[in-house]
């Protein structure tokens, strides 16, 4: 089958994107209201995009009316957000983070989260999450009603017991138990089935085609 995106309206292309490109990471985003309190939403449209300098890429939507969501506000305004990854643990309480709660009820509060100040940012953690990143806002770009949130790493934390030598920067991922978003509005998945393959080299590639050559 072929589908022609520009025949296809928004939702259309949201559901075939959203099931295909899997399994997708979730980032999920503290940021400042404007009175101080903590706001905390997930986003599965999100991934990391560079390492010189730490790019973190989010795209976050509008509610109805074109009115951009709290997380996109907040950052806009202090320049600043955290991306906590998510843990099997904290399913549940990143999922209600979701729901639309009327202004003035906190999400944070609902979900029963703790937070803990950031080390460089003025934006808290959820000192729940196993890992995560404290970001500056770097840029935005819009693109059609698209809105990419570009944000630079100043910071990375990982709980002590998921780090396997601090100094060589290893971690143990696969023990985070981290889980990402599949299709549907409620498809998620686990992280825990993880296999090696590791990179061939030009020289090796070369010898196997030796080796067939009759």
């Amino acid at each position: 089958m072929e589908f022609d995106f520009a025949q296809l309206k928004p939702q259309e292309r949201y559901k075939l994107l959203t099931a295909l490109v899997v399994p997708r990471p979730i980032a999920w985003v503290t940021t400042l209201n404007r009175d101080g309190s903590v706001n905390a939403a997930p986003f599965s449209f999100f991934n990391a995009m560079g390492s010189d300098p730490g790019v973190l890429v989010i795209s976050v939507g509008n509610h109805e009316r074109a009115r951009p969501k709290d997380t996109a506000a907040n950052i806009k305004r202090s320049g600043f957000f955290v991306v906590h990854m998510v843990s099997e643990a904290l399913a549940p309480a990143m999922n209600l983070t979701a729901t639309e709660f009327p202004e003035g009820m906190s999400e944070v509060e609902a979900a029963g989260l703790e937070l803990t100040p950031s080390a460089q940012v003025p934006v808290p953690r959820i000192a729940q999450a196993p890992a995560g990143f404290e970001c500056k806002l770097h840029s935005v770009l819009e693109i059609g009603h698209n809105r990419l949130i570009i944000g630079e790493v100043l910071q990375a934390f990982v709980h002590d017991e998921f780090v396997a030598d601090a100094h060589r920067l290893h971690i143990k991922t696969e023990a985070l138990h981290l889980i990402g978003r599949m299709h549907g509005r409620g498809g998620y998945t686990r992280t825990r089935e993880i296999f090696e393959m590791p990179r061939i080299s030009l020289e090796e590639w070369q010898s196997r085609q030796a080796e067939k050559t009759p």
